[in-house]
């Protein structure tokens, strides 16, 4: 039985890495082993993924929570490095674009550990994104790419990455929104928050671009409570929104205009997603699930990694400088459906990747 040591350590982590976990245990040639780095720690962030998810326990939990990004990167790097000198897996799968993925690449590049990397050659082509260093350099390298879309491989082959190592899979995020859809009958979130659907707009705001920015957040917030006037904005705020907004003074005025709610588990978020009007976000898995769930989207960022919703009619963006309009933006765009093309594959990604891995071995 072959070894193999998944990380995690952020929401959207958990999500793809439960999609691998279901796709490796029906293949009884590998053990997986489930490594969290701890980048998201309290329990809406983490622990109750685990259980929407139906993931295994972690075998390691590093708990190294939130510092600054190079002592982070740094902690990581070292507690992985031993884990991996110990355990000595076949291959070490890492995910997406935080420090948890860099530093798991890190470690195994230099023990020469084969890495895949899922939901490769994304590019947002701005450097000064932590997210576009992460994902530049796991994707150089790493033994093998999975690549969510054409355009992700055309990204990789541009950086001279091999095409023997990259492989065009789809999308494990949209597996995941295949799966939350069987439970819609079972979750009650929009009757626990008094919503009815189609009544309310989403928000969720939690790039280190926005927070980390106080007068480009204070322009952002300025704008949602313009939107919050005229319809009901429901935002679930994360821990990271919450310290900055506290920070800049204005989180008091926001609870008067916003619902505001703790962060909640995947399985409720996939559901209060598919009862809004209209989503507004900097995730990059949020932005995708509205897509997927036909949901019209306002991307509040300078740039977006999937630039193929962008062609869609269904999502747009907001870029900063255009904060200002995004009142008037979110009259024009809500409840707007645009047209749905296969972008991300058949749900059928994970199955995909383990077989790729099976036949490497």
């Amino acid at each position: 039985m072959k070894k193999i040591i998944s990380i995690v350590g952020a929401r959207p982590q958990f999500i793809k890495a439960a999609m691998i976990s279901r796709a490796l245990r029906k293949n009884k040639m590998y053990k997986e082993m489930l490594l969290h780095t701890g980048q998201h720690y309290d329990d809406n962030m983490s622990d109750i993924f685990f259980r929407d998810l139906n993931i295994p326990r972690p075998d390691f939990l590093l708990q190294i929570r939130s510092k600054r990004q190079g002592e982070q990167t740094a902690l990581m790097l070292d507690k992985i490095e031993k884990i991996l000198i110990k355990e000595q897996p076949k291959w070490l799968l890492v995910y997406g674009d935080t420090n948890s993925t860099l530093a798991g690449a890190l470690a195994a590049a230099k023990l020469n550990i084969p890495i895949a990397h899922i939901e490769s050659g994304l590019r947002s082509f701005n450097n000064e994104m932590p997210e576009e260093v992460n994902r530049k350099i796991t994707d150089h390298l790493s033994t093998v790419l999975f690549c969510p879309t054409q355009i992700a491989m055309e990204n990789a082959m541009k950086e001279g990455i091999s095409t023997d190592k990259l492989f065009l899979v789809g999308d494990v995020t949209y597996d995941a929104a295949l799966y939350a859809q069987k439970y819609d009958e079972k979750n009650n979130i929009l009757v626990k928050l008094n919503l009815k659907k189609k009544s309310y707009i989403l928000v969720t705001i939690h790039r280190i671009e926005n927070t980390d920015d106080t007068r480009r957040l204070k322009k952002l917030m300025l704008s949602l409570k313009k939107i919050a006037n005229n319809y009901k904005v429901l935002f679930p705020i994360h821990p990271r929104t919450r310290l900055a907004i506290e920070k800049s003074s204005c989180l008091s005025s926001m609870a008067s205009v916003f619902k505001l709610i703790e962060p909640v588990g995947y399985l409720e978020m996939s559901a209060l997603e598919r009862g809004a009007r209209l989503i507004i976000t900097d995730s990059g898995g949020v932005q995708k699930e509205a897509y997927f769930y036909q949901i019209p989207c306002i991307i509040v960022r300078d740039q977006t990694e999937w630039p193929e919703l962008l062609n869609t009619g269904n999502s747009i963006l907001c870029p900063s400088k255009d904060f200002a309009t995004l009142p008037s933006l979110g009259d024009e765009f809500i409840d707007k459906c645009g047209n749905y093309l296969e972008l991300y594959g058949s749900g059928n990604a994970a199955t995909k990747i383990v077989k790729y891995l099976y036949n490497f071995s």
